[in-house]
């Protein structure tokens, strides 16, 4: 009895598991030790050196290796994350080069923006507008005092693309409920829930736990927004 040969729907399947895998186990291990360079404190600066850009850049290695529909979404999601790298630098080097990092990921929500926009028109449901607006008042109200005025507006302008990125993958996802969007749109209130955890760190009241908290999220929403290039 002759075996029949494996369809090509499972073969194409079979491709795209192993390296899912293997990125995804990279992506986790060089996460993981960034936290634990993080956690540790000024004696393991150099792990977090290390593997801090190295996390994100196999992140972009992901995105890059996934199948996607032809189109812009992918390079708009790639170019999100290469500013991610860059954020990610000036924020782990000595000095406080906050601003700098601040205008990194600023560009990297507008580029996310720019992708959840390909699917959906921009602010097609407002309800997810308001939703993202009223998560971000209360850390928003915290910080604003604590602020130094050469701040305040930077923030405030980050805060807003932010919500909007957030706000857009939502309304992405709700017109159209397929599980790549609904990676996008969990992926994009991650990030919201990361920087806020930040902003409340660096200027509200540090907290021990904070590299885990603001690391263990930011780090899946931007594997989560990687995945959302899959058609």
């Amino acid at each position: 009895m002759m075996l029949s040969p494996p369809k090509a729907g499972t073969t194409r399947v079979s491709a795209l598991i192993m390296p899912l895998i293997v990125f995804l186990t990279l992506i986790l291990a060089s996460a993981a030790l960034t936290i634990y360079g993080e956690m540790a404190g000024p004696a393991r600066r150099t792990v977090v050196y290390v593997f801090k850009p190295l996390t994100i850049l196999l992140i972009i290695g992901l995105a890059a290796s996934l199948p996607a529909e032809p189109g812009g979404y992918r390079l708009a999601i790639t170019l999100g994350l290469a500013l991610s790298l860059a954020g990610d630098v000036f924020l782990m080097l000595p000095g406080d080069r906050f601003v700098a990092g601040l205008a990194a990921f600023l560009l990297t929500h507008l580029a996310y923006l720019a992708a959840f926009t390909i699917e959906a028109p921009f602010a097609a449901v407002p309800a997810a507008f308001v939703l993202f607006a009223i998560a971000e008042a209360p850390i928003l109200f915290v910080t604003w005092p604590r602020l130094q005025r050469r701040l305040r507006l930077p923030v405030l302008v980050y805060a807003a693309v932010l919500g909007a990125m957030a706000a857009q993958a939502l309304t992405q996802a709700l017109l159209n409920p397929i599980l790549p969007a609904i990676a996008a749109a969990v992926g994009a209130a991650l990030f919201v829930v990361s920087d806020s955890t930040l902003v409340y760190n660096r200027f509200v009241r540090p907290f021990r736990l904070s590299p885990l908290l603001v690391l263990s999220t930011y780090y899946a929403a931007q594997i989560l927004i990687a995945l959302s290039v899959l058609p």
